[in-house]
């Protein structure tokens, strides 16, 4: 088995990309959401959350930290949730957005290789961000008596970054956004909708 050295694109010169940059963008839009990356241990640790909600999430991240470079995956089961975690010496190569405090109190900014990855995959990973921090709702509303249903998705986080590059994401893609909220942003238009749930899709 090859180890994580050996697959990691930022150190091993026979790597000169992701092993899979698709898996990587979606990931990289996970951690962002609900994800953190533990270096104080002697090996770090990339732990993300999943409610027990969203089984078919657990999975996919699952399925993604093995793509990017974990050889082993491990599910620590927590109230409401699982902790999808991998070890690995060079997941902090991988994520140099990791630091001390919580992300929306210290700068989150992609590197070059990481904005050239995302711009070649932002529906994957706006279906991280979406399936970390966002949803797919049903919107209720009356006008002139009459009651109207339809989907909405909204985003939300209080890293200014973070909906930076949420909103850099959805503009790549053409699909309309506006801020519900200071830190809440909706995306509630037929045609952007219809787009948004080709890329991501309501959870399950």
């Amino acid at each position: 088995m090859v180890g994580t050295a050996g697959r990691c694109f930022r150190c091993s010169p026979k790597v000169g990309n992701p092993t899979d940059p698709a898996a990587y963008s979606y990931l990289l839009g996970l951690y962002l959401g609900d994800g953190h990356l533990v270096t104080t241990d002697r090996v770090p640790v990339l732990r993300i959350y999943c409610a027990d909600a969203w089984p078919d999430l657990i999975d996919a991240c699952d399925a993604a930290m093995k793509a990017v470079l974990a050889n082993k995956v491990q599910r620590i089961q927590k109230q409401g949730c699982a902790a999808v975690q991998s070890t690995g010496k060079h997941w902090p190569c991988l994520f140099p957005q990791h630091g001390p405090g919580k992300k929306h109190e210290r700068p989150i900014v992609l590197t070059d290789w990481q904005r050239e990855i995302v711009a070649a995959h932002p529906g994957d990973f706006l279906r991280g961000l979406f399936h970390s921090d966002g949803c797919r709702v049903s919107n209720r509303v009356t006008v002139r008596g009459r009651n109207y249903v339809y989907p909405r998705y909204l985003f939300a986080n209080e890293s200014a970054d973070i909906m930076g590059l949420c909103q850099w994401a959805l503009d790549l893609l053409g699909i309309a956004w506006r801020m519900n909220r200071r830190n809440s942003l909706s995306v509630a238009r037929r045609e952007a909708v219809a787009a948004l749930d080709r890329h991501v899709g309501p959870k399950s």
